[in-house]
């Protein structure tokens, strides 16, 4: 057993999320585990760019009100204590409401995160529901 060092929270690259957001990593695994684990820190309105993960990615919602979107899909809303899976090479986005900072948990493995176009204003405007 070992205790390990915590690293400095990072403040995410303009490159990746649209607003100001902020990663805490829980663990990066290292062979042969792939896992890794961060929580997650959005302002208000703050979110991912679209992006997909080989082999999917689950996020646990801790604090704030989460919006997510699946490419063509409606945007759900999401709440402490919700679990949501997006299955392997979705495009999906997540991030926070307009008006709430939100924190998450994301739970992935391995580096094979494709990063695609920036989430457009009209797009994190459209309608969403609390499916989850």
């Amino acid at each position: 057993m070992e205790l390990l060092k915590r690293p400095a929270t990072l403040k995410l690259p303009e490159e990746l999320f649209t607003g100001d957001a902020w990663a805490d990593v829980i663990h990066r695994g290292e062979e042969p585990s792939k896992l890794r684990a961060n929580a997650v820190h959005f302002a208000p309105g703050a979110r991912t760019a679209w992006h997909s993960h080989a082999v999917g990615q689950t996020l646990y919602i801790v604090e704030g009100i989460a919006l997510i979107q699946s490419r063509g899909g409606r945007i759900l809303e999401a709440h402490p204590g919700q679990v949501i899976w997006t299955p392997p090479s979705e495009e999906h986005w997540h991030g926070a409401a307009p008006d709430h900072f939100m924190t998450h948990l994301a739970l992935w493995e391995g580096d094979d995160v494709t990063w695609l176009d920036h989430v457009t204003d009209a797009e994190y405007a459209g309608p969403r529901g609390r499916d989850l």
